[in-house]
């Protein structure tokens, strides 16, 4: 087992890895709009946030040698479902564009300082 990180961090401190790469396949931890170069997160709409979440996911699977077309399974986080759902569609779309999309499993539930979307991952790496 392979622990992953990437500089700057794309998620705040705590006791867990930001992804672990194992046999081929990499579980990426949940990421939130977090700004690693600030240390601060990134907090704004739910467009804003699911584009710095997604560019945070990219980042951590190209770190453990794979990529956002190399996953497998998502499950995204949203507390305000389904008021933002639409939103996070919007901006989902301008990064995953089809036609073969990563199974998805979107959820309600809450999330601790200002987030309003996290996105975890499991997917294949080189």
């Amino acid at each position: 087992m392979e622990v992953v990180k990437t500089t700057p961090p794309t998620m705040p401190k705590g006791p867990f890895s930001q992804a672990v790469k194992h046999n081929g396949v990499v579980y990426v931890a949940g990421q939130v709009a977090f700004d690693g170069e600030t240390g601060k997160p990134m907090l704004g709409d739910i467009k804003e946030q699911t584009r710095q979440t997604l560019k945070n996911l990219k980042a951590v699977l190209e770190a453990s040698g794979s990529s956002l077309d190399k996953i497998m399974k998502l499950t995204c986080i949203l507390p305000n479902f389904p008021t933002d759902y639409v939103g996070f569609n919007e901006a989902f779309s301008e990064v995953f564009k089809g036609p073969n999309f990563p199974a998805r499993t979107t959820l309600q539930g809450g999330l601790l300082g200002g987030f309003i979307v996290e996105i975890e991952a499991i997917a294949v790496c080189d």
